[in-house]
């Protein structure tokens, strides 16, 4: 990941691709059953349905609960805000109006394959990483940046989870 430079205010944005020797229809088990999603990150603890929802949909929601050794522990509940079966999956963090950040999935058949993309954006709302902001405004744009390293380590760790699930 290269310097942008962005502050929290311009809704950055990033995204890690991986291609899977696996058919969308496979990668898509994986990638729907968020409930495995906590056994492929660092920071994401546990997650849960709510409201009777067993599986996505456009207006499911979940509560997931993470921890960071220097932002400590919190629980955010999201909205499903996208769901296409074998194509795309899409949530909203908080306020899906105004989210404090968005998560997607992409699937897309490709050389036998699946080439499967993890897209995520800070922002609009604020989060915990605008707590940070708060206290230190003259180093915004670094805490932004290091966030986002964070962000795209995770999610490249994510990816060759999922990867490594989905091809054995």
């Amino acid at each position: 990941m290269e310097w942008t430079g962005a502050r929290y205010a311009d809704k950055p944005t990033l995204e890690v691709r991986t291609w899977i020797d696996a058919p969308p229809e496979r990668v898509w088990s994986l990638v729907s059953d968020i409930e495995l999603m906590p056994d492929m990150s660092e920071e994401l603890q546990s997650v849960e349905w709510l409201d009777g929802a067993a599986g996505p949909a456009v207006g499911a929601r979940f509560v997931g609960r993470s921890r960071h050794d220097a932002l400590g522990e919190w629980q955010t509940t999201s909205h499903v805000i996208e769901c296409d079966p074998g194509r795309s999956l899409a949530w909203a963090v908080q306020d899906p109006d105004r989210p404090s950040a968005v998560w997607r999935f992409r699937l897309r058949a490709e050389d036998g394959g699946t080439e499967l993309s993890e897209w995520m954006q800070l922002g609009p709302g604020r989060s915990g990483l605008s707590l940070a902001i708060d206290r230190m405004p003259e180093k915004e744009q670094k805490i932004v940046f290091v966030r986002l390293r964070e962000f795209e380590r995770n999610i490249t760790a994510t990816l060759g989870a999922i990867k490594q699930r989905a091809e054995h």
